[in-house]
């Protein structure tokens, strides 16, 4: 049954993205679309693991067993327990890179096994962090006057892990995106830069692979993070993607370079002040 559901979603989901079976290669997006396919990003099966996800979280809703005054606490010992995670990974990396390191894997095996333990954690500790911050968001945007019988429109949702790379693509002789694709987060430094070669030259542009903190889906994709403040700013300022896509900013956001920018100007002021309104009223000390 649960296949099903989410075959049924995948399916309403590429007839609302697909407009069309052909592809016109002198569109920017496809002439570059031609280096990338291999490498592309599956947004369909992310968005539909993504909600599925989010739909345990509210059938068990955990959070609500919570006491308020003990919430705030728990997504700080979230983000405590990332910065643990990231401390080891990075630990790990550096002695499996060291030469002079003989056996790598018994100098980790300690490492390792807390790795394991702190990821155990992450897991049980995670879909209950994000719970909590979103209803705080959603408690924000409610005083703010941006709720519609109080609930924001759509209702925040987001889920944090490992966001693509973006893949931006300009011409030389001016300052316009003309193209922004998601890539796969696992590629290598020489894959990337393989890529920004390939495509630079076989298309005479500029090129250059990036990180992004967030990709305005629904729910909205972040990535891990320790920063309590980047974390707010983040998570508000995709919603505010999520907000516009409902109105003709946001539904006319591949129209043109400059509604681009005008969507994403917006969501950066909003997301800035929105993002400080909810460290205020929950995470005053981190202001």
């Amino acid at each position: 049954m649960i296949r099903i559901i989410k075959l049924l979603i995948g399916v309403i989901l590429c007839a609302s993205f697909l407009g069309s079976s052909q592809v016109l290669l002198s569109e920017p997006v496809e002439q570059v679309r031609a280096y990338t396919r291999p490498l592309e990003f599956d947004y369909v099966s992310w968005t539909l693991d993504a909600l599925w996800v989010k739909w345990q979280q509210l059938s068990m809703g955990n959070e609500r067993f919570i006491p308020s005054e003990n919430q705030t606490q728990l997504v700080l010992d979230y983000l405590e327990l990332v910065e643990q995670i990231r401390q080891r990974e990075n630990e790990i990396a550096r002695i499996y890179a060291d030469p002079a390191v003989q056996d790598p894997q018994a100098e980790t095996a300690e490492l390792r096994e807390q790795l394991r333990v702190f990821q155990v954690r992450h897991d049980i500790l995670a879909p209950v962090a994000e719970s909590i911050f979103e209803a705080q968001l959603t408690a924000v945007l409610r005083d703010l006057d941006l709720a519609m019988l109080g609930q924001p429109v759509p209702p925040v949702l987001f889920h944090i892990t490992g966001p693509p790379n973006a893949l931006i693509v300009s011409p030389r002789q001016v300052i316009r995106q003309d193209a922004n694709i998601s890539i796969s987060p696992h590629m290598n430094l020489e894959e990337i830069t393989r890529l920004e070669e390939q495509v630079a030259q076989g298309l005479g542009v500029s090129t250059l692979v990036v990180g992004v903190g967030g990709v305005g889906l629904y729910p909205t994709m972040v990535m891990p993070t320790t920063d309590i403040n980047w974390l707010a700013e983040v998570v508000a300022h995709e919603w505010v993607h999520n907000f516009l896509t409902l109105r003709p900013l946001g539904a006319s956001y591949l129209s043109s370079s400059e509604l681009r920018i005008m969507n994403e100007t917006a969501a950066g002021i909003a997301g800035k002040e929105i993002g400080r309104a909810l460290i205020t009223r929950f995470y005053p000390a981190y202001l």
